[in-house]
């Protein structure tokens, strides 16, 4: 079964090879560019499927050699290698050719709010926006804020495969530490909970104008001369599900109304996908849960300086590190058990 794998692989991409130097898909802009994004998630399984050949001939030579009457220590060891090598890419291969979540190439926008531990809970929202917009920064991608303030976060990722790396940290971030404000020097627990939405094209979903209603009202708080003066600030209310958006952060009705539009498609997007997937548990209410400290995706300890995802249950001791933005290990570790887990699925399938 994986020999038949591997001639797929090679011969999948002997023909995208083809495709990328034939003048008729280069002078093809838009078939180009798939082209070449086929190309590049097809990449490394083609060179896992190079090497496993490779390891055949050397278990098939080694073999040879043995019956031959070549059959030493040096040559035992050879077999042993070659055969530990092609189970082990066995594995590898079949997690690369692993079905991809479709929206894995979206933007994405994500929504962080304090949950147990009153003013706490506030301070370690900031903690996690300031986490996270540092970590999309070193992964190349560029965050855009939404709105901020009270606490609250609502910011986009942008940038190819945005949501790839960002599903992982949708759920409620757990913090132990002993707050500023706490003059026994006791250790308290608080909450904030994050949801990542697959950021929705115009396509993805088909909104009825008579649907919605659009209220305008003067903003409140900080915000610059056209704070309590103009009707700058818009909320948006999806009739059928309940929905609401408000945006005051612009001094312009039209930048709030369109980043309320831009916020309320993703959630949409994300409540149809949730109907559509529910084996995958990826509704906003799934990852966001109502915020109590028992239901947590991670743990950050500060007087231990550890890091613990309880999904996979993996352990790092690297919490300063990881609140300036460095989390590749913990997101490495999770897109491998996504990975098993959609081929243990696909299997039963």
């Amino acid at each position: 079964m994986i020999e038949q794998l591997v001639a797929q692989i090679e011969a999948r991409f002997a023909g995208l090879e083809r495709q990328m130097s034939d003048p008729d898909v280069i002078g093809d802009r838009e078939r180009y560019a798939e082209t070449g994004r086929a190309y590049a998630e097809l990449e490394p399984a083609a060179r896992l499927a190079e090497e496993w050949r490779r390891a055949v001939d050397d278990e098939q030579g080694a073999r040879e050699l043995i019956d031959e009457g070549g059959d030493d220590a040096d040559v035992r060891e050879l077999l042993a290698a070659a055969r530990e090598r092609i189970a082990a890419l066995d594995e590898e291969i079949r997690l690369a050719m692993v079905e991809r979540d479709p929206n894995d190439e979206k933007n994405v926008i994500v929504e962080i709010r304090p949950g147990t531990g009153g003013e706490e809970a506030g301070l370690w929202a900031g903690d996690l926006y300031r986490m996270l917009t540092r970590y999309a920064e070193a992964r190349g991608f560029t965050p855009e804020p939404i709105s901020v303030g009270d606490g609250q976060y609502t910011f986009a990722v942008k940038g190819r495969g945005a949501y790839s790396v960002f599903k992982f940290e949708g759920g409620t971030h757990r913090v132990q530490r002993v707050p500023e404000t706490e003059s026994q020097g006791r250790i308290h627990t608080s909450t904030a909970t994050v949801a990542v939405l697959p950021e929705a094209e115009d396509v993805d979903v088909a909104l009825d104008p008579g649907a919605l209603q659009v209220d305008v009202y003067r903003s409140s708080g900080p915000g610059g001369q056209s704070v309590n003066t103009t009707d700058s600030a818009v909320r948006i209310t999806h009739r059928p599900t309940g929905i609401v958006v408000a945006m005051q952060d612009e001094k312009s009705q039209l930048q709030n109304r369109d980043k309320a539009m831009r916020v309320l498609r993703a959630r949409l997007y994300e409540r149809a996908r949730a109907e559509q997937e529910a084996e995958l548990s990826a509704s906003r209410q799934a990852q966001v849960g109502t915020g109590e400290r028992a239901e947590k995706i991670r743990t950050y300890n500060f007087p231990e300086k550890r890091v613990k995802d309880h999904r996979i249950n993996l352990l790092v001791h690297n919490l300063d590190e990881v609140l300036e933005g460095s989390l590749d290990e913990l997101t490495a570790a999770l897109q491998d058990d996504e990975k098993r887990r959609r081929l243990e699925a696909q299997a039963v399938a």
